[in-house]
């Protein structure tokens, strides 16, 4: 008997997952999850225990057996005791519950002595303790497991097909993989034998629907896997056995982890290397992705992509994971959907690649998708076969829009073809004044967003391997109440757009990206400018971590700046009843600004520091005034003004790095 999960066993026994996880409990096998596996002497002692009931045989329980089987029986004989007890429930088995324990324990007294009494009350309390401690450490132990994996917010009324993103290393055999469960050849078609575009397909698996995206392994398509991942339920990582974790492996577990979706290892080519799984499974607990039978909550897989070798068991633990996180979706709500993948073919125009996630998508709809719009014409699935509607979590390829929208784009459906041309426009204009005047969020901008979670989020970049261990080291000495810093990636080399991108994919908020000693690549500067981005280089360590522990503490306690504006000299002054003394004044240097600051220094000294009330040009009240020309001042509750006072105009801002 090979070694089954403890789910399996539960489906052969014909009972709830969790109800065994209580059984195991009480019979002292250690079981952590449904995921956790049972060796044979296990599953033997199982199917004995559930051969007898389902009851442990502990001494204390045979001996309370036969005093609660002859209480019943005598109980039975007693019509009348009977008739008055008999909206209490039934003792129908040997093992007791709490409850209906205590509606059994009057009965009993009537028959035994008050020995026997006392003697069967305290082990039947004892039981009923017995079973509420293991049930309560079952159900915390459950709790803390499936709080491990991140939870989509299930708004939706019926259950939706899971959407899984195949992610790894170049040439580890992901299309492989998903070309033997889909059953139909791909690879021979691409470029080179690598994936050229990101598909969706769909595959059915014990009349089970899995929704499937297909993401570029190569390095030069790594922003689209980011992509997918961030359109994903669940991620297929998938590791070849002869070369273990990579570097696009490491990239592709932090695109999975800052997505905040569940990570299934799929350790392929198995038969090509059986001896060295053992290795793999090393690599990934420096990756903090502990397997299950290490200890950890990471599912793990081996299987052959080539023969079809433990794809069943891949395609078993995707639904599991499914049915634990109970994806939903609404498909008479409104449309959600996204772009997977867009280009624009010679004949039939801009082709777009859309993943529905909410709500049903129909033919002739009109839509706008990010700055494009456009009336659908035609709907069809991974296979090419025209389709009039799509609900949650189809894929389907969509032809009618206007241009080629970005990838990431959302799709919404409007009433009218006008309003979407109207939409579609503004949001050009948006995009257009984005890039006519950038805006690049400051360190402390980008605290302020983190300081709602309490964690910076970052993303490293150094130009050694030696430097980058520094760099994080020193990052995390950084200690502050309330506030932690949390690396997403780090790599070696210039910063690139996949760096920027995986910065940028935060739901909550974005990462700011530091590269120590390394330069920037024009396409990757460019990005985060478009984006909002922070991106910083720094040449010196103690400069780098100086600036981000000064932002960080500046969160807690924000420091302030005076920042002068003008300098005004007082040449008359004239008192106005019921309105107070108004300056005759001269502006020296800079810009006078209404309602700033003004600080009154005489003979050097300051006499007094506060608000102006009003400020005129002439009989005109005027906003600001500049330098050389000539302005009256009214000061708020100061009148002692004299000719030859000197007015320093100022305000207070924040200081920002």
């Amino acid at each position: 008997m090979a070694k089954k999960r403890v789910y399996e066993v539960a489906k052969e026994i014909g009972i709830p997952a969790k109800e065994l996880l209580v059984r195991l409990k009480e019979a002292g096998i250690e079981a952590k999850s449904n995921f956790s596996t049972l060796d044979d002497d296990q599953v033997a002692q199982v199917s004995k225990l559930f051969a007898n009931g389902g009851v442990a045989t502990a001494a204390p329980e045979a001996t309370a057996k036969p005093e609660v089987s002859e209480a019943v029986a005598e109980v039975e004989t007693q019509p009348e005791t009977v008739a008055e007890e008999k909206a209490e429930p039934e003792v129908e088995t040997p093992e007791p519950t709490p409850e209906p324990v205590q509606a059994e324990a009057k009965p009993v007294a009537e028959d035994t002595t008050d020995d026997e009494e006392a003697e069967l009350e305290r082990l039947m309390a004892e039981e009923a303790a017995s079973q509420q401690e293991v049930l309560a450490e079952v159900e915390q132990e459950v709790a803390v497991q499936t709080a491990t994996m991140p939870r989509k917010k299930s708004t939706g009324t019926e259950l939706r097909p899971p959407v899984v993103t195949i992610l790894g290393h170049v040439d580890h055999g992901k299309t492989t993989l998903l070309d033997h469960i889909r059953q139909t050849r791909v690879v021979d078609g691409e470029a080179g034998g690598i994936t050229q575009g990101i598909g969706a397909y769909q595959a059915v698996y014990k009349d089970q629907v899995i929704t499937f995206i297909d993401t570029p392994g190569h390095a030069a398509f790594t922003n689209m896997r980011a992509r997918g991942a961030q359109a994903t339920d669940i991620v297929i990582l998938v590791v070849a056995a002869d070369d273990g974790v990579m570097a696009q492996t490491e990239e592709a577990i932090n695109h999975a982890k800052a997505a905040g979706v569940p990570i299934i290892v799929a350790v392929n080519k198995i038969d090509k290397a059986p001896d060295r799984l053992d290795r793999v499974k090393q690599d990934l607990v420096q990756q903090e992705l502990t397997p299950e039978d290490w200890g950890g909550d990471t599912i793990t897989v081996p299987l052959s992509a080539l023969n079809g070798q433990g794809v069943d068991d891949l395609l078993e633990m995707i639904l599991l994971t499914a049915e634990l996180q109970e994806y939903k979706a609404d498909p008479k709500g409104p449309v959600e959907a996204v772009v997977i993948e867009s280009h624009l073919d010679s004949q039939r125009g801009p082709i777009t690649s859309i993943l529905v996630r909410d709500g049903t998508l129909h033919n002739r709809d009109v839509v706008v998708v990010g700055n494009t719009h456009g009336r659908i014409k035609s709907l069809t699935d991974g296979h090419g076969k025209p389709l009039q509607s799509a609900g949650p979590s189809v894929p389907v390829q969509v032809l009618g829009l206007d241009a080629v929208p970005p990838a990431g784009a959302k799709l919404e459906v409007v009433d009218q073809l006008n309003v979407a041309k109207n939409q579609a426009a503004d949001r050009r204009e948006e995009e257009r004044q984005v890039r006519l005047a950038p805006q690049r969020k400051t360190m402390t901008d980008l605290m302020s967003e983190m300081l709602i979670k309490g964690k910076l989020r970052l993303v490293l970049k150094a130009d050694s391997a030696g430097a980058l261990e520094v760099m994080e080291s020193e990052l995390k000495k950084i200690e502050l109440e309330d506030i932690s810093i949390d690396i997403l990636h780090t790599g070696v080399g210039p910063v690139g757009e996949s760096d920027v991108m995986l910065a940028a994919s935060g739901e909550d908020a974005q990462a700011a990206v530091i590269g120590f000693r390394t330069t920037v690549d024009k396409t990757a500067a460019s990005r985060a400018q478009q984006a909002g981005i922070t991106l910083r280089t720094y040449n010196i360590i103690y400069e780098l971590v100086q600036e981000v522990e000064r932002a960080l503490r500046r969160m807690v306690e924000p420091e302030f700046q005076e920042v002068k504006l003008a300098e005004i000299e007082v040449r008359d002054v004239f008192k106005i009843p019921r309105v107070g003394t108004v300056a005759g004044c001269f502006v020296r240097d800079g810009i006078v600004v209404r309602n700033s600051k003004i600080r009154v220094l005489r003979d050097g000294v300051e006499i007094h520091q506060g608000s102006m009330r009003n400020l005129k040009r002439f009989e005109e009240d005027a906003k600001q005034v500049e330098k050389g020309k000539e302005c009256g001042i009214l000061l708020e509750g100061f009148n002692d003004l004299q000719t030859g006072d000197l007015l320093e105009n100022f305000k207070v801002e924040k200081v920002e790095i």
